[in-house]
């Protein structure tokens, strides 16, 4: 997959967040294969996986922390980045992408200066690729938070990027 750069956006959880996981691993602690829904839940709680929490859930279920980790690597449901102010999703579905959605990818990725699965170094913007959002008619496709832009080409990111960059 290539390799995440690293999130500068420091870790703030809660008091709140933290009692909530807590609860979490004690609730699952005694089940077999309790890695997966605890971290399915964490992520719920905090938006994502930063080592913090990985070391709290490492530590609350008796396990590697190294394991922690090579799951929330390995599956892409989970992230260790926090998604942006403005989460961009670019559909790379069929219909989007033989409309020539990977272009429009590819220049918002250009644009804010990350891959798929990171922020900004700011917190602004992250970017990511989605699967049908059900807009076919509108290919290619993309949203920025609850916005969606449709029938797009790539020379129209740069605009719609700066809407949201004031």
């Amino acid at each position: 997959m290539g390799k995440q750069k690293i999130c500068k956006i420091p870790f703030s959880g809660t008091e709140e967040q933290e009692k909530q996981l807590r609860a979490i691993i004690d609730a699952h602690k005694e089940q077999k294969g309790a890695l997966m829904p605890v971290l399915q839940e964490a992520q719920n709680i905090y938006g994502y996986l930063p080592i913090e929490v990985q070391k709290i859930i490492a530590e609350g279920l008796n396990i590697p922390l190294e394991e922690v980790y090579g799951v929330v690597t390995f599956y892409a449901q989970f992230s260790l980045n926090p998604k942006g102010k403005y989460n961009i999703g670019v559909c790379l579905g069929t219909a989007c992408y033989v409309k020539g959605s990977q272009e429009v990818y590819d220049k918002v990725s250009e644009v804010l200066n990350i891959k798929g699965g990171e922020v900004t170094d700011d917190g602004k913007f992250s970017l990511e690729a989605t699967r049908c959002i059900g807009c076919c008619g509108l290919a290619p496709v993309m949203t920025v938070g609850e916005d969606v832009y449709g029938k797009l080409t790539a020379d129209m990111i740069p605009d719609i990027i700066k809407k949201y960059q004031d």
